[in-house]
Formats: structure tokens, sequence, C-alpha cells
């Protein structure tokens, strides 16, 4: 079997390969960024977000930290920090998962599935049972507002660059980045 450091090698080369952009942080493979965009035929398609993406020294035996740096309003992600409330990372991770798992399945089924009975947000999760048209057209301003390609380039290179928080882990210089991966 393989080192997790040869897996993780591997798998962060695999995503580097395949159609998604990814930034690497400090020169180093365990911290990147990754250019996501919503999932075909939802809410979310015309959305492109940067996803934070901190791999643990046990990675694959342990979950990478996923979330989203421009905002999102989704139930299942928390709007101030871009923390993702999703099972199969957070409790039922398996070896057997890679990033591009995350990003071709996990990420694109959490957007096109939201779960409001397990709310990160409480409010989109709130008004997504309360008044589903107002809901959607809530999740099209934050996509348009917080989710263009050039929104979220300019987001993520704004939150890498500044050092200030107010000691939450959240960029506190620009309301539109929702803030670092909790580890």
């Amino acid at each position: 079997m393989s080192s997790p450091s040869k897996r993780r090698d591997m798998d962060v080369m695999k995503l580097m390969m395949s159609d998604y952009k990814v930034e690497p942080i400090n020169d180093g493979i365990n911290e990147f960024n990754v250019e996501f965009h919503g999932p075909k035929d939802s809410l979310y398609e015309a959305g492109v977000w940067k996803v934070h993406v901190e791999l643990p020294d046990a990675y694959p035996y342990k979950s990478p930290s996923i979330g989203f740096m421009n905002k999102i309003y989704h139930p299942n992600v928390d709007e101030g920090s871009g923390s993702v409330c999703l099972d199969v990372i957070n409790q039922s991770w398996s070896p057997m998962f890679d990033l591009l798992n995350i990003f071709e399945t996990f990420l694109p089924q959490l957007l096109l599935y939201p779960n409001p009975s397990d709310p990160l947000n409480g409010d989109a999760a709130s008004l997504m049972l309360r008044d589903k048209q107002q809901y959607e057209q809530k999740v099209k301003e934050y996509c348009e507002r917080f989710a263009k390609e050039n929104i979220a380039n300019a987001s993520a290179e704004e939150s890498s660059d500044e050092d200030v928080s107010d000691g939450n882990g959240v960029a506190s210089s620009d309301d539109d980045v929702a803030g670092h991966v909790d580890p």
C-alpha cells in the first residue's frame, strides 16, 4: 500500500490535471484553492466559487477541510465561514474517496439536493422550507452578486493577501469573502 504522502501527491496531481483550476497556497500541496462551477440545471449553475481545500497530514485516511471562499446561499453551507456540512466529508469519509470525488460528485450533489433538516445556515433552510420561490430568488441573487468568475477570483486573491482577521478566522476587510475553513 502506498504512503499517505504519495497518495496525497497523486490526488492533488490528478485534480490539477483535470478541468479544475487549482491554485496552490504557499507553494505546497497541502493547501490550495479550486475554482468550482455550479452544477448544470441547478439554481447554482451561473455561479463560480473558490473552494479552499486543506489536506491533513493523515490524508487520505482523514478527510480534507473544504470551504467556500466567496459567499453562497445554501442551507448546508455556513454563510460566514464557508464551511460545508456534508456527511461524506465530515463523518463518513473513506480513503476510497479522492479529491476529484469532492468536486465531481459530492459538492454538485450538495448544491443539487440541499438538506434543510441539517442546516449550517438556518435562515436559508427556513426560507427554503417556508417559501421555495423566495429561496430560489435569493440563491440566484447571491450567485449574481458573489459568484461570478471575476468576483470569485478577486475574493480569493483578497482573502489570500489578507492576514488580518477578527479572531474567528473570518476576513474582516471584505464582506464578500466568506472566510477561512476551520481545520
